[in-house]
């Protein structure tokens, strides 16, 4: 699994409206609403490198209100579930 970080600016009186299309998308995990030079943050997640072209360019990029993306793929994942499972290895429960 590809997982992307979108970095999304938008027009700022449509925020919620624009977060909720994003989010609808399939493909797209979650939908951040933030603070700072990006408006939202979305998680994209994909089978495929060539199956990011068809969500973010292909839809996100499309959604009225959307200005303009910046897309960072991760290398790895990290998170707290991710460690807490590994540690429960061989435990019984």
């Amino acid at each position: 699994m590809i997982t992307a970080i979108v970095l999304i600016k938008t027009s700022v009186d449509r925020i919620p409206e624009i977060a909720e299309s994003i989010a609808a998308l399939e493909n797209v995990s979650e939908v951040f609403s933030v603070t700072g030079t990006y408006d939202l943050i979305a998680m994209v997640r994909v089978a495929r490198h060539d199956d990011l072209a068809d969500v973010i360019p292909g839809r996100i990029s499309k959604i009225p209100g959307v200005e303009g993306t910046d897309t960072h793929v991760a290398f790895r994942t990290y998170s707290q579930h991710d460690l807490e499972a590994a540690f429960a290895i061989g435990l019984d429960a």
